[in-house]
């Protein structure tokens, strides 16, 4: 798996629903650079089981992503039309109606592929024909990425695997903390807790006030 952290986010260009109903053609996160964070994460498939568990989540939160200056954007591999279906579903039916941040399609699979989510990779058969290896859905990955367009934060879970909204609004806050501050957050910070310098005097000071 790449480690896409220190480094520049990967661009693209695709299509994406905002706003919960408004399709549009060329949606791109460097509109965030020098403006927002981004919190960009991927999920496997729309009319999924935990994938609407998680959009919700992440939209029940969307005031405080907001009050961090952090722009929330989702993405699968599915088309702009399934995501416009279903966030006109119902979410007793099992659609995800309210989401309001952006959702982009990426079914050329180049975005997975670029973040290195894609569960699965493009190879050669025996007549040298281009095909599919494994599964064309994206692992469900999550990157912060800051308002230079630089990643500073990965995490990707398998397909079964739930994401917890409090842990990224807690990376944002860590990150926030330290380009404001300078200092370091030791294990388990959270916002309100004590940091510390980045030394070994610092260390100690630390510990010494636990």
């Amino acid at each position: 798996m790449s480690v896409l952290v220190g480094k520049k986010a990967p661009v693209f260009t695709t299509g994406a629903v905002v706003n919960g109903n408004e399709i549009v053609d060329k949606f791109s996160l460097e509109q965030y650079v020098g403006k927002q964070y981004v919190l960009f994460f991927f999920y496997p498939a729309d009319f999924t089981f935990v994938c609407p568990t998680e959009l919700i989540a992440f939209q029940d939160k969307i005031a405080e992503f907001e009050a961090r200056n952090v722009a929330v954007v989702g993405a699968s591999v599915d088309s702009v039309f399934s995501h416009w279906k279903w966030l006109q579903t119902p979410q007793k039916e099992g659609g995800i109606q309210d989401v309001k941040y952006p959702i982009i399609a990426d079914q050329t699979l180049m975005i997975s592929k670029a973040y290195d989510v894609l569960a699965g990779d493009f190879d050669y058969n025996e007549e040298g024909e281009d095909v599919f290896v494994g599964t064309p859905q994206a692992y469900r990955g999550l990157f912060l990425i800051d308002k230079q367009g630089v990643v500073r934060h990965q995490v990707v879970n398998d397909m079964p695997l739930g994401r917890s909204v409090e842990e990224a609004l807690r990376v944002i806050d860590a990150l926030q903390f330290t380009e404001e501050y300078g200092e370091v957050c030791p294990a388990n910070w959270k916002k309100g807790d004590k940091a510390l310098k980045a030394s070994q005097e610092g260390i100690s000071d630390y510990l010494s006030h636990k």
